[in-house]
């Protein structure tokens, strides 16, 4: 609807009734000059697809998505990717239990410190590649419930997190996941990581997957579940 009016600075959509709609994909995309967005009046109780709404809405540092319904929506691939001045962004009230889809969700959202996603329940999730690539002043990020049971690609999911020195996995489940390739790559800051949940059996692509990790200094595996490739990876790295 507004996709690449880089122009813009303002929209007033508070006499919007959204009650009846369903896909707001792309809506706001490439508004590179928006400043203030103000959504808290759209119903989007029966919006099923929010994929790339505000990608590249490279000016906006703040959104309230407080009044959101996501009961129904099953994409959010790439909702907020490249928006690079976002600092603040609660999504605590969001259910993502219906969402196949969080690729690229935050991809190269360089200014974002912190994200707190403990309350995301991603059984549905099959995508998670790129999900917060290049988010290079990301230092903590909260995926201590994210559910990963039929995730199938998780690959660049962290790669150029910069800043990032620890990161708790504990929760993910990789048992269905075959494509893994370059997750933590250029994570210079990360000292460690424990992998040791992790069952990579179907896994089939692990190249570049901790390159450049120049902090790195441990990686905690189970040998009885980890792949040859992922095998091979680990002693390509530090051997």
């Amino acid at each position: 609807m507004f996709s690449d009016c880089s122009s813009i600075t303002n929209i007033d959509l508070s006499n919007f009734n959204t009650n009846n709609v369903t896909n707001i994909s792309g809506m706001f995309s490439g508004c590179s000059s928006l400043i203030n967005i103000n959504l808290s009046n759209f119903n989007t109780y029966n919006v099923t697809d929010m994929s790339w709404m505000l990608s590249k809405c490279s000016s906006i540092t703040n959104i309230d998505l407080s009044n959101f319904n996501t009961n129904n929506v099953t994409d959010m691939k790439g909702m907020f990717s490249e928006c690079s001045s976002l600092i603040n962004i609660n999504l605590s009230n969001f259910n993502t239990y219906n969402v196949t889809d969080m690729s690229y969700m935050f991809f190269l959202c360089s200014s974002l410190t912190n994200i707190d996603l403990s309350h995301f329940n991603a059984k549905n999730v099959t995508n998670i590649s790129f999900m917060f690539c290049d988010c290079k002043h990301l230092k903590n990020i909260n995926l201590s419930n994210f559910n990963t049971d039929n995730v199938i690609k998780m690959r660049y999911m962290f790669s150029g997190c910069t800043s990032l020195k620890n990161i708790d996995l504990s929760s993910f489940k990789t048992n269905n996941v075959t494509y893994m390739e370059c997750i933590f790559m250029r994570c210079s800051s990360l000292t460690n990581i424990d992998l040791s949940n992790f069952i990579t059996s179907n896994v089939t692509f692990t190249k570049n997957m901790f390159t450049g990790c120049s902090s790195l200094t441990e990686v905690i595996v189970n040998d009885l579940k980890i792949s040859k490739e992922l095998e091979y990876e680990i002693e390509t790295n530090f051997n």
